[in-house]
């Protein structure tokens, strides 16, 4: 039998009057496939034609609406499966890839730091791989980083103090030296011309030559005793000496000043006032203490009128604090002249500083001690006389 003689056969098999043929989908000399339209059921058919190896005829009709059905079914199904498919994959996808980026991230966060010399992070993850121990090592480097960063700044710390230091010992060097220079012109002066007076032996007398030794011995005194407090104030003022703190009893130390100074001040009692139960202990360097207390009664000695009357006063004021105040009755100070008492080297009086002896040094004195100590000191005219004052720590 041919393929050719299927068309008889399937006609007197079952009739296709009432099938449309629209496409032959497939042929061989064996089989014939295609695809019918049906005029009465308006829908579509593929009939297979073929022959068997027997020689019987095999004619199979299916309908193509189930197929496209279970077509479209599949495809609804793929296209389910495949979208949750690419969201769980991408979902693994990212979490996976957030595995692998968050310890490069992190090791890039601390690099970060480590840029800006910020060495408190740490890699704190524990794994065996390639990342972990780049962590580990990249956690060694910035401890040594760290630690030789401390040390160039504590190095350039000491450096800095070291290079301040000298300038300022430079400066406290100039301004000694200037100091020296203005403050000895006169008492060298005068011990030239007197020695010259004996060299040239100007005088015979023996009184008279023993004046003139007098006069340069005196003077000569005098500029030793200037050199030591211009030595000591330049030390206190560029930090070369600093208050030894201790505790003791400001009553105590300022009646034993009081006493010394009543032996040599002529006519003058000098009287201690105690006020408002003032607590005697205090913290301070009690030797530089003791010099700002004899600088502020000899400048009252100097300056105390006829009255007579210099008054030394102890008591609370501010919690925590004792003030210490010197009187003597006298003239008031200007407002011009307070702002320059605690200058080196000025005098309210310069004529008769020189015949008491002054330096004009004690109250700069008095400014680089409480400067040092970081307590209040001042001055202030009273009604009939001028009150310096000074506070100190209360223990």
């Amino acid at each position: 039998m041919n393929i050719l003689d299927l068309p008889k056969i399937t006609t007197q098999v079952e009739s296709l009057v009432n099938y449309t043929l629209k496409e032959e989908l497939d042929k061989t000399d064996s089989y014939i496939i295609d695809l019918y339209e049906s005029n009465r059921l308006n829908t579509e058919f593929i009939i297979l034609r073929g022959i068997l190896k027997d020689g019987n005829v095999l004619i199979l009709r299916s309908s193509v609406e189930p197929i496209e059905e279970s077509a479209k079914v599949s495809n609804e199904f793929l296209l389910i499966v495949g979208t949750i498919t690419i969201i769980v994959g991408g979902a693994i996808a990212f979490v996976v890839s957030q595995e692998f980026t968050r310890p490069i991230e992190e090791l890039s966060s601390i690099s970060e730091s480590m840029a800006n010399l910020d060495f408190s992070k740490k890699y704190l993850s524990n794994t065996k791989d390639e990342i972990g121990m780049l962590g580990k090592n990249i956690n060694k480097l910035s401890e040594k980083l760290e630690t030789t960063i401390n040390d160039l700044k504590e190095v350039n710390i000491e450096l800095e103090k070291d290079i301040e230091k000298k300038s300022r010992v430079d400066e406290m060097r100039k301004e000694f030296l200037a100091d020296v220079s203005h403050e000895l012109k006169t008492p060298i002066s005068l011990i030239q011309g007197y020695a010259e007076g004996l060299v040239e032996n100007i005088v015979e007398g023996k009184e008279d030559k023993k004046y003139y030794c007098e006069v340069i011995l005196d003077e000569a005194n005098k500029m030793d005793k200037l050199v030591q407090q211009l030595l000591t104030l330049s030390k206190i003022e560029y930090g070369a000496e600093e208050p030894n703190m201790q505790t003791f009893n400001i009553v105590k130390l300022a009646k034993e000043v009081i006493k010394k100074k009543n032996l040599i001040s002529e006519g003058v009692n000098i009287n201690l006032v105690l006020k408002n139960n003032p607590n005697p202990e205090v913290i301070a360097d009690e030797f530089m203490i003791e010099q700002v207390i004899t600088n502020y009664l000899i400048n009252a000695i100097k300056h105390v009128n006829e009255k007579n009357i210099i008054e030394v006063t102890v008591e609370n004021v501010d919690k925590g604090k004792t003030r210490v105040t010197v009187y003597n009755s006298g003239d008031t100070i200007s407002q011009e002249k307070i702002k320059r008492l605690w200058d080196r080297f000025y005098k309210l009086d310069k004529s008769r500083s020189r015949q008491s002896g002054g330096s004009g040094i004690g109250l700069a004195f008095v400014k680089a001690v409480m400067t040092k100590h970081k307590n209040r000191f001042g001055v202030h005219n009273r009604e009939e006389g001028v009150a310096f004052y000074f506070e100190l720590d209360q223990v």
